[in-house]
This record gives structure tokens, C-alpha cells and sequence, in this order.
């Protein structure tokens, strides 16, 4: 039962804040960036892939170590996971494509480890809490 909480927990609070962060990222920060690279439409199928296994990541890299170690622990592998997977992403771009501007690579991983921090941290209170 402790890792349906760990999982839903931190697929709640996560899925919740990179909504708020997209909604507003996407208009305002990265279509004047990168316009030219977005896709016209959302596309709902690989968004869904990454986020089932992005928090499956999520549970095993930051909360199970922070149920064993605190939250403390929880919150800092979940800023280093998050860190890491989000600078695979962006310095990967900003070495392949023409248009990657430097500010959204440290914006993106500033985010995901803000995100994932968050997120392994309250699912982790979560379980010790629920279950």
C-alpha cells in the first residue's frame, strides 16, 4: 500500500505544479524562445509515457530512500533526480539544435529540481502519514 501512496502522491503534487509552471511557461517563456520548435498542439501520448515513468522514477530514487533516511533525504535525491533529467533533456537541445537558448537550460533544471523535490518530498510525508 506504501507505494500506491508514494506514487499517487507524487504524481498529485507534481502533475500540479508542472500544470501551473506549462500553462504559464509555454505562452509567456517558451514560445518566444522557441517557437519554431513546439509542436502546434499538445500531444497527449508521449506527455503520458514520461509522466507514468518519470514517477515511477521519482519513487524509486527519491522516496524510497526517503523512507528509510527522512525527508531530508527525499527532498534532496528528488532535486538531484529532478536536476539530472531535466539537464539530460536541455543540454542535449542546446547541443543539437540551432535555437536552445542558455536562460531555458537553467530554467528547466532549476524547475525540475524544484518540482521533483517538491513532489518526493510530500508523497514521502504521505506515506509516513498514510500508510
Amino acid at each position: 500500500m506504501k507505494w500506491i501512496i508514494a506514487y499517487v502522491g507524487a504524481a498529485i503534487s507534481f502533475g500540479a505544479l508542472d500544470a501551473i509552471w506549462l500553462r504559464w511557461a509555454g505562452p509567456n517563456f517558451y514560445r518566444p524562445a522557441i517557437g519554431e520548435l513546439m509542436a502546434d498542439s499538445f500531444r497527449v501520448g508521449p506527455a503520458a509515457i514520461f509522466y507514468l515513468l518519470y514517477i515511477a522514477g521519482i519513487v524509486w530514487f527519491a522516496i524510497r530512500p526517503g523512507l528509510e533516511n527522512g525527508l531530508p533525504a527525499a527532498a534532496l535525491n528528488g532535486a538531484l533526480l529532478g536536476a539530472l533529467c531535466y539537464a539530460t533533456y536541455d543540454m542535449t537541445n542546446q547541443a543539437t539544435l540551432k535555437v536552445w537558448p542558455t536562460y531555458i537550460t537553467i530554467a528547466d533544471i532549476c524547475w525540475g529540481a524544484f518540482a521533483t523535490s517538491v513532489a518526493a518530498t510530500v508523497a514521502t510525508f504521505l506515506v509516513h502519514k498514510l500508510g
